[in-house]
């Protein structure tokens, strides 16, 4: 082959992989690679490998799971894992990329697929009535069959109810509860309890707004948790959302205004069921408040800490606001003491809300303080007895990308530029309101901006979009404790409750205890 025709076979070839021009980039002065020193000696690799696998020779664990704790992190996708633990590595003075989140250590993990049934991508309601209740349902309905099509106001018949695993474990014996950053009416935990054709139906108002002119009004979420089965039963209810269950004559503790229009103040509804069932109970709207109660817990513990989410962990005051960790962390005292155990339910719900408003800091920073909740339950319960699952019911579209060097700062730019000589960021957006448009035809500098780096500064995204949407992504699941070994592969998200009350020996279907 002649001289020629390899200088043009190499030049084709670089036009196909520029990534070989990349690396030319890389190898300059300017940007160092960085590294662990110990890290260039094979042997540190072999350890970590030998490690990885004493700790992964688990004997299957096939003891009945006496407590079932499912920790979901709304929007969690694979690529926020990602990022959220190189991040944590950074914050503490390490390249980052090395890290774990506390639950991947954990022996197994899958994948779930999360469509609905009329939608590719998911919302947070058909998801959650997948891995709550079992059965995959239409996007934005919560606790019915695929026969119930979203904002249908007419009376849905019980008959298109699909139950959740707290009601399972309730009828087994056990408590239940949920914690979660959300409103405790928001998607996510409602799919625990309530069965609506409309996710949006929290209050009367949301109701109203649809079905004003429907002959049988739907009952809203708020009410369906406090007079309704199970919700009437759940022994903890910890979150957000208080103006869900508030008139809008009234102004709560901290200043926002009620929704309700029918007049009702729900949570002293709530207190008032509590009574006459003489069972003991507390309502608390803060963290002084719920920490008085960690050592001698009451049998009904309702907390509602803010008006509607709670706020970012990183903008929280923590002498008002209880982190996730401590709310799981009295969630677990207060189940722990029925002897035939507990399902409880926690949500890191503010990761989607990061992610939606293309505030990618918060995002993984939510992240990071699901992982401190998971630990602190490890810390509070033995993995003989007791199963613990995370997951996520969608993904988001965040990706992680360029070529930047080891231990970059996962929350700037990338060390490469585009081809329009401009920087662009390792974490960016397929779409959302970070979009910023283009002068006279060119992108901008967004690392120009004056805000840059600043907490609430939005990352780019490709596509102007009020919200940035979810990801039709797999998202990952981990399991520890009883039963553990049979959340790997690649499943239905459906099928997630029915695995849990296997080992559980709770709900319809096989049990571990038949076999």
């Amino acid at each position: 082959m002649g001289r020629g025709v390899l200088l043009l076979l190499a030049l084709f070839v670089v036009h196909l992989h520029p990534s070989f021009e990349r690396d030319v980039y890389h190898k300059s002065s300017r940007y160092p690679t960085v590294r662990n020193k110990e890290e260039s000696d094979p042997n540190f690799w072999a350890k970590e490998a030998w490690q990885g696998i004493e700790s992964s020779r688990y004997k299957d664990n096939v003891n009945k799971a006496r407590n079932v704790i499912m920790f979901l992190g709304d929007g969690m996708s694979v690529p926020t894992l990602a990022a959220a633990r190189t991040l944590l590595g950074q914050r503490e003075g390490r390249t980052g990329e090395e890290t774990q989140l506390f639950f991947e250590s954990f022996p197994t993990i899958g994948l779930s697929k999360t469509y609905c049934v009329d939608a590719q991508i998911a919302d947070s309601a058909c998801s959650a009535t997948a891995y709550l209740c079992g059965s995959k349902a239409n996007r934005g309905t919560l606790g019915v069959t695929a026969d119930i099509l979203r904002t249908n106001c007419s009376f849905v018949n019980p008959e298109n109810y699909v139950h959740s695993i707290a009601e399972w474990a309730l009828a087994a014996g056990k408590d239940a509860g949920i914690v979660t950053t959300t409103r405790i009416t928001h998607a996510s935990p409602a799919g625990v309890y309530a069965h609506t054709a409309e996710r949006d139906w929290e209050s009367d108002a949301d109701v109203l707004d649809d079905c004003a002119s429907a002959q049988d009004v739907p009952i809203d979420i708020a009410e369906q948790l406090v007079h309704n089965y199970p919700g009437t039963h759940f022994k903890v209810i910890l979150g957000g959302g208080r103006r869900e269950f508030l008139p809008n004559t009234i102004i709560d503790e901290e200043g926002t205004q009620g929704k309700r229009l029918d007049g009702r103040n729900l949570i002293n509804e709530w207190i008032e069921d509590k009574i006459s069932r003489n069972v003991s109970h507390k309502y608390v709207w803060n963290r002084q408040e719920l920490v008085q109660l960690s050592l001698s817990p009451p049998e009904y513990l309702l907390g509602l800490f803010e008006g509607s989410h709670m706020k970012y962990n990183l903008k929280a005051d923590p002498t008002m606001e209880p982190s996730l960790a401590d709310m799981t962390e009295i969630a677990i005292r207060s189940l722990n003491r029925n002897n035939n155990g507990f399902f409880l339910f926690v949500e890191g719900g503010r990761i989607d809300h990061g992610h939606h408003d293309n505030l990618v800091h918060h995002a993984l920073d939510e992240t990071i303080e699901m992982a401190a909740a998971v630990r602190r339950a490890t810390e509070l319960l033995s993995d003989e007895d007791s199963l613990i699952v995370v997951t996520s019911d969608h993904a988001h579209v965040m990706s992680f990308n360029g070529y930047t060097r080891r231990g970059g700062n996962i929350l700037g730019p990338s060390d490469d530029l585009g081809d329009d000589g401009l920087p662009y960021m390792t974490l960016s957006y397929a779409n959302g309101p970070g979009a910023r448009s283009h002068v006279n035809g060119k992108r901008v500098d967004v690392t120009a901006d004056e805000d840059f780096g600043d907490l609430d500064w939005m990352t780019h995204a490709e596509v102007l979009l009020e919200d940035e949407t979810h990801g039709g992504d797999d998202v990952a699941v981990f399991a520890l404790g009883p039963y553990h070994h049979l959340f790997t592969g690649m499943y239905e998200q459906s099928r997630i409750p029915h695995l849990m009350a296997y080992a559980a020996c709770i709900g319809p279907g096989l049990h571990s205890c038949d076999d």
